[in-house]
């Protein structure tokens, strides 16, 4: 579909966006598609005050189609413009899809990559070692909307010959005046990697090396990233592939990062144990950006392919899927931390407060709020914590030990160092997910209307789900005989996103 067709089907399409507004899992403080489906965050930059968060987007199908980039524009992470669709799969080296791909902001402007996807039909294929073109591909913008030229820049004759057809989602940085491409690979021995390109101008680009873990961690990685924070290399990656391991590795797909120390000039490449950003259901395809204030931030596609749970409950209203929101990133004790941007506190409206220990009934207008609990840190030992709506219907009583509802049928519990997440119904498929939590220290859970992100500690671990309840409208309660501590909450508000309803 290139951005004549686009323009053409626009106004053909009214009302899918007048259907998506009947939905009530639509989000209040998460990025959506405007109609269709969206998945991998793209390209994500701030240029001149401005962050552009692009997307894969397919505007007039809710359902797996021929990737466009969708584009949302924000200066506070609150009030958000819909761009039209930023890039277009419109030339024989893309015309199955422009895939993932990342930015690099200059002065006068911003350049992209990414993978301009091609599959032949003219005979059998099996689409992993023969039949599809990955190319690398690079535009240049001025501003972030307007594309000046694109361009191919390598092909599947430009990677090792040891690779499959599956090398694909370019990330850029520059390191001492030489520009760096990184990307995720599959060789022909089923081995996940990511390949290292070198070049002086972003237009021609070489090999540089491959690189692999000590032992084999799946047979493909997508979307790397590689950068540098508090002191501390990181290379984040998507391994495919890995099997489950206790409590690690419970989707079918991970997403996550290695404490690394590559020795770039030598081609020496130490890897630390891979830690997985999420312990929920729904989080892939991750990708970061430093913006013009320093501050490394992480947003994830809120879903994950191949699951065999679903998000079919927003299908019939014309789309689906969505994006975590930011997160920022900070480095400490070996361990990396995830925090809500301080952004979203302009969402907060009425506060409620109470004491852990106290029994307290708070009812916020909506599913959309902020929570936090604190659990003292005289209190050496947090044995057994249940976050749980446990309805005795034939007692007409609730009992509680220490209690939230976050929904009817989730429960959050921590015991003997396990944190569970329980979901029934409204997890569409979710069951159970678990992380190991050696003290609970403190929550930070963020409900939204279908969505729940839960920060463990700081941001040490956290859980990201999808949700569709049936109702709304849902109390919270608490109840601690056992811990001391507190318990702040807010009702939040909506993002004010701006929607392009004529092009």
């Amino acid at each position: 579909m290139n951005k004549e067709i686009y323009l053409e089907e626009y106004p053909k399409h009214k009302n899918m966006r007048e259907n998506v507004k009947r939905d009530k899992n639509r989000l209040h403080f998460h990025m959506m598609p405007p109609t269709g489906w969206m998945n991998d965050p793209n390209g994500l930059c701030q240029f001149h005050g401005i962050n552009h968060i692009y997307f894969q987007y397919t505007p007039f199908l809710a359902g797996w189609g021929t990737k466009l980039w969708g584009h949302y524009t924000t200066k506070d992470w609150i009030h958000y413009e819909e761009e039209e669709p930023f890039l277009f799969p419109d030339t024989k080296w893309d015309r199955d899809g422009v895939y993932s791909g990342s930015a690099i902001v200059k002065e006068d402007g911003i350049h992209f990559f990414y993978t301009g996807n091609v599959k032949l039909y003219d005979k059998e294929y099996d689409y992993i070692m023969n039949g599809r073109e990955q190319n690398t591909m690079h535009l240049f913008s001025p501003d972030g909307k307007n594309i000046t030229y694109k361009e191919m820049v390598m092909t599947n004759d430009d990677y090792p010959s040891n690779m499959s057809k599956h090398v694909r989602d370019p990330k850029v940085y520059e390191k001492d005046g030489t520009y760096y491409m990184i990307q995720g690979g599959r060789d022909e021995k089923d081995r996940g990697c990511a390949l290292l390109f070198q070049s002086t101008n972003l237009k021609n680009w070489k090999w540089y090396d491959t690189i692999y873990p000590e032992k084999t961690f799946g047979y493909m990685w997508e979307c790397p990233d590689l950068f540098e924070i508090d002191g501390q290399q990181i290379m984040t990656c998507c391994p495919q592939g890995v099997e489950q391991k206790g409590y690690d590795y419970q989707n079918v797909y991970q997403c996550g990062y290695f404490p690394v120390n590559f020795d770039l000039v030598n081609r020496k490449y130490e890897f630390g144990t891979f830690v997985e950003f999420d312990k929920g259901f729904d989080i892939y395809a991750t990708q970061t950006f430093q913006d013009e204030q320093g501050r490394r931030i992480l947003i994830g596609w809120m879903g994950i392919p191949d699951a065999e749970y679903d998000n079919d409950a927003t299908v019939s209203y014309d789309w689906i899927h969505a994006l975590t929101m930011p997160r920022e990133l900070s480095f400490k004790d070996g361990k990396l931390l995830q925090k809500p941007l301080k952004e979203m506190q302009e969402l907060r409206k009425n506060e409620f407060h109470c004491a852990l220990s106290e029994f307290t009934q708070w009812e916020p207008e909506d599913s959309c709020f902020e929570l936090h609990i604190d659990f003292e840190e005289k209190a050496e030992k947090v044995e057994k914590v249940e976050i749980v709506e446990i309805i005795e219907k034939e007692r007409g009583q609730q009992s509680r030990s220490m209690k939230l509802q976050l929904r009817e049928d989730v429960i959050l519990s921590l015991e003997e160092g396990i944190l569970r997440l329980n979901m029934g119904k409204s997890g569409r498929g979710r069951k159970e997910r678990a992380a190991k939590v050696e003290k609970l220290r403190n929550l930070t859970i963020f409900s939204d209307t279908s969505a729940i992100e839960i920060f463990i500690n700081d941001g040490e671990t956290v859980m990201t789900t999808r949700v569709y309840s049936e109702n709304l409208k849902q109390k919270v309660t608490f109840l601690s005989k056992e811990n001391t501590g507190s318990v702040t909450g807010y009702e939040l508000g909506s993002f004010i996103v701006h929607h392009h309803e004529e092009v």
